[in-house]
């Protein structure tokens, strides 16, 4: 059960961290972790409650928990969240809780495609300047397309035979 636990930790120590290991997970993490899975359910266990124990089981200095110290956390919320159970119980009723869940993403902003915004986008009907930015299928030029670049080869523009000058000997 506990590998279960694990694996589930791991994945909400890594969300919205590109640079996570999955090793450690801050308060942030944790509160979602415990909203998510349904041990904070703001009757028993409350965001309150959540921020206490993770502030009691990390380090004095530390902003982040280990999966040992989240484990302990588990213990001290496990009680709160099933009063009247035995530690052990309520500890694997925690862990089941758990099992399989994954950090959700509800209210995330969408990319619209409403109203104009199709329109503005479709580069095929860009004129004028604008049109020159775009190749045939629509990709960006870059630098290209925005600036008339000028050849610094160091000839006369017009020359036709740039280059050709060691060539002649």
């Amino acid at each position: 059960m506990a590998s279960e636990a694990e694996r589930t930790f791991q994945r909400f120590a890594v969300f919205g961290d590109s640079a996570g290991s999955g090793t450690e997970m801050n308060n942030k993490n944790f509160s979602k972790l415990c909203k998510d899975c349904g041990i904070m359910d703001g009757k028993m266990v409350t965001s309150t409650d959540v921020d206490i124990v993770f502030s009691k089981v990390k380090a004095k200095n530390a902003r982040t928990i280990t999966f040992a110290q989240f484990q302990e956390a588990m213990k001290e919320l496990g009680p709160k969240r099933f009063k009247g159970k035995s530690p052990d119980e309520a500890l694997e009723d925690i862990y089941k809780l758990m099992e399989s869940k994954d950090p959700a993403t509800t209210g995330v902003t969408k990319a619209t495609t409403v109203g104009g915004v199709d329109r503005l986008t479709d580069t095929s009907k860009y004129t004028g300047s604008h049109k020159e930015r775009f190749d045939e299928s629509g990709k960006g030029k870059g630098r290209a397309g925005r600036e008339e670049v000028t050849d610094n080869s160091g000839y006369v523009s017009g020359y036709k035979g740039a280059g050709t000058y060691d060539k002649g000997k």
